[in-house]
């Protein structure tokens, strides 16, 4: 068994449902943990809606490519499409930190790049391990974290589990 961490990310359609059904069914995968929800701004174009955001603990015994297989048909489930870079979802889900592996191929890089740079991911990793350390780095000493002006929605099991 593989403790790995996702990121969810949602603006499109009711958010926090669209994240509470995902969570629901990332159980049938493993033992989930999920973090507190946060709202925060588009990351790219900023004629969109506000993100919801949480990160979910999957502990699964899954290989990290059949993971990823199965994250992805959990977005199309919840009627993912890629209209533009950075732009607008209904649902998305990406694999963060697959135990201490480091893969890097044309499908799949681990840790997840820009982690280290996204308080929208930092934030609700650190909800679910306070130690949490990337690359010998530990999470909550990063600058980033310091200064965060996250808004949480919801500090209570949002999700249902």
């Amino acid at each position: 068994m593989t403790i790995t961490y996702i990121g969810l990310g949602s603006n499109l359609g009711d958010s926090r449902q669209i994240m509470a059904e995902a969570v629901q069914k990332l159980t049938s995968l493993g033992t989930v943990k999920t973090s507190h929800l946060y709202q925060s701004p588009p990351m790219g174009p900023q004629d969109q809606p506000n993100y919801h955001n949480a990160v979910v603990q999957l502990v699964t015994d899954l290989a990290p490519l059949d993971l990823l297989d199965r994250l992805q048909a959990l977005e199309q489930e919840a009627g993912r499409v890629r209209l533009r870079h950075w732009g607008e979802r209904t649902l998305d889900l990406d694999l963060l930190i697959y135990g201490d592996e480091r893969i890097q191929n044309e499908r799949l890089t681990v840790p997840h790049v820009g982690v280290m740079e996204r308080d929208f991911v930092l934030l609700p990793l650190l909800d679910l391990d306070t130690e949490l350390q990337l690359n010998g780095q530990s999470l909550k000493d990063l600058d980033i974290v310091k200064q965060s002006t996250l808004t949480v929605l919801d500090r209570t099991n949002w999700a249902n589990i």
